[in-house]
């Protein structure tokens, strides 16, 4: 984790890499249960963090920069009510008192970076390096500029960055990790354990008789939740979707021709071809071979030989021209005769030879087969491009009240309107409801919206917009024993089977551990004994789930037990434990070292954050937070 954090901070936004780190380092601390609430006033100070006050503007620019990169990782814009459903201001003020809280920490403990040490770090950064590896100030100016910070910050925070790293690496750097640890994980992840059972199925239970009013009544209000209607959500849908909006019969005969004369490679399989390469110092040297394998005096692969060059190194690989990543080996691999060795070509990595040992011919597709296909990337290209026009035009009514299924008949735009809807996505009936666009983003926002609520159009994965107005809310509610009497029944005969099973589960594991054999008792039975050896914990093995695995662990060896398995119950006697011996320092003791080393060091400078927190106290003014994002939460 160390490393991790020391790899980050060397990189010229470290100071946001190294906040992402500590957020999931104290997303246990809980700093709100420190803090001190305070109500109303107009102060800009958003938290205290001892001496330090964290500024509205600090809290606003982090909580844009947050939701950035949420937006960017969702590849859609993400309203308010989604923001604070994923924490994000939360995560921001989190990771801005982790950050003040370090930082007054490394003050009071003296701890200082020098400005050589600062100039290092920046100077080994890849961001500011020019093509030859070395520290180019002009390109440091431009990314600086491009990230909209001035050099003084950037200094100042990487500066921090590197104080920080400093105290990390005190608390939690090379800590040990006992080898009683080690060799309890030995033992866990390496027994292994043999079972004879037998599995009781459903027929095991018997006959059993139709349920009675009195035992359908006694178990509905026993289970009567299991039986509720969810709440259900009539809403209308107005779908901006860019397939729908592409009109490829207005594309003409000619941009589709024009199109294919300008793209003709791209419609079919190009040309491939096996090519192998011999480097050479200098051109002369190149030539000198060349002339000895035109002649006949040496071979291709002799001259390779003599290079030092291998099999691996002599063959590029069978590639099509634009897979070359030199133009000037690829100008000359591809103008080259199959069995001819090339003249000397001046590489980007030195001079070499070339010769082609296999051609495989490019295939391009006639019109006719992919006019279709062109008329329908230029169509979607062109509806992409003004979907954000049919989107302003959409909000600018929405803004004068109208309704979505007006503006949708207006528009010749689709219009979903759904009757019923749970947040599943089924209707009353249990049924999965077609048509409401991205279900999973969209059932959500429909059931976080009120009726009459003025709502955020939801971004599409393909660019559209989703508007969405809900008409009509039922409750939840619980359904009458008569309109779920069937369902009810089953449930009751399911449990009554259950029950059985388990009481003869329970019967059998008792005579297996007075010393009955399975074979006995699954001949009494009429069932078939079964053995199964080498079993993994936490893995199924043969008949045996991953619950009844379980159960196996759980089980002294020579003794039985029951567990259920699905519908079927699964009764058992552990009859052998085994593990191999524990040696410290053998690869698998340290691999579990390494993880194991990881995580304490999470845990200790988890603590350890929350520490300084608490030393250097914490308070938040939730009035001044709330400004500051520009919304309630």
């Amino acid at each position: 984790m160390l490393q991790n954090i020391r790899d980050a901070s060397q990189h010229w936004l470290g100071k946001i890499v190294l906040t992402i780190i500590f957020t999931l380092l104290i997303a246990g601390v809980g700093i709100f249960g420190v803090e001190e609430f305070f109500r109303g006033g107009s102060s800009t100070t958003v938290a205290t963090v001892g001496k330090t006050q964290i500024g509205a503007e600090a809290v606003r620019s982090a909580y844009q920069n947050q939701l950035q990169r949420f937006q960017a990782q969702f590849r859609r814009n993400i309203t308010p009510d989604q923001a604070r459903a994923l924490g994000i201001e939360r995560q921001v003020l989190q990771q801005l008192v982790t950050e003040a809280a370090l930082d007054q920490k490394t003050s009071d403990l003296g701890l200082a970076v020098s400005d050589a040490a600062v100039l290092r770090a920046i100077q080994d950064e890849k961001s500011f390096q020019n093509a030859e590896g070395r520290f180019d100030r002009a390109l440091f100016y431009q990314t600086l500029q491009r990230a909209g910070l001035n050099e003084q910050l950037f200094v100042r925070e990487q500066r921090a960055v590197i104080a920080r790293l400093q105290l990390a690496e005190a608390v939690s750097a090379d800590l040990p990790v006992p080898q009683a640890m080690r060799e309890a994980v030995h033992r866990y992840s390496t027994e292994r354990r043999a079972a004879a059972y037998l599995i009781l199925t459903p027929s095991v239970a018997g006959d059993i008789p139709a349920p009675s009013e009195d035992d359908l009544k006694a178990y509905y209000e026993a289970n009567k939740a299991a039986y509720r209607a969810p709440e259900t959500r009539a809403v209308n849908l107005l779908v901006l979707d860019p397939e729908a909006l592409a009109k490829p019969d207005a594309v003409s005969a000619e941009e589709v021709q024009k199109i294919y004369d300008a793209q003709k490679g791209t419609f079919g399989k190009p040309e491939r071809r096996t090519i192998r390469q011999i480097v050479f110092p200098d051109e002369a040297s190149a030539e000198e071979a060349r002339k000895a394998i035109e002649s006949g005096e040496k071979s291709f692969e002799a001259v390779a030989k003599e290079r030092g060059t291998d099999d691996k190194d002599l063959v590029l690989g069978t590639l099509t021209k634009a897979e070359l990543f030199d133009p000037a080996v690829a100008e000359a691999a591809f103008g080259l005769e199959q069995g001819k060795v090339s003249q000397p070509v001046k590489g980007r990595f030195g001079t070499v030879l070339l010769d082609v040992t296999t051609i495989e011919p490019g295939t391009v597709k006639p019109l006719s087969e992919v006019e279709g296909e062109i008329r329908r990337q230029v169509a979607l290209t062109r509806a992409r491009e003004g979907i954000d026009k049919t989107h302003d035009a959409v909000e600018d009514e929405r803004a004068s009240a109208k309704p979505l299924a007006d503006i949708a008949k207006e528009r010749g735009l689709a219009l979903v309107a759904v009757p019923a809807v749970d947040a599943q996505g089924r209707d009353p009936a249990g049924e999965k409801v077609a048509g409401v666009p991205e279900a999973d983003t969209t059932l959500p926002a429909v059931f976080r919206a009120e009726i009459g609520g003025d709502n955020e159009p939801l971004r599409t994965k393909n660019g559209g917009y989703v508007w969405y107005d809900v008409t009509k809310v039922d409750a939840a509610h619980d359904k009458p024993l008569d309109a779920v009497r069937d369902a009810v029944a089953a449930g009751w005969r399911s449990a009554e089977v259950e029950k059985r099973l388990q009481a003869k589960g329970r019967e059998l594991a008792e005579r297996l551990d007075k010393g009955e054999t399975i074979e006995a008792l699954a001949t009494e039975a009429g069932l078939n004994p079964h053995t199964a050896e080498d079993i993994a914990r936490n893995q199924p093995k043969d008949q045996l789930t991953a619950d009844v695995v379980a159960r196996v662990f759980a089980t002294n060896v020579g003794k039985a037990g029951s567990a259920q398995s699905g519908e079927n119950r699964a009764v058992f006697k552990v009859t052998q434990a085994t593990m191999p011996a524990y040696v410290p320092g053998s690869p698998s003791d340290k691999t579990v070292e390494g993880n194991f080393r990881t995580a304490i060091a999470d845990d200790v400078l988890g603590a350890y954050i929350a520490e300084v927190q608490k030393s250097a106290g914490v308070s938040v003014n939730q009035a001044a937070l709330r400004r500051a994002i520009g919304g309630e939460y």
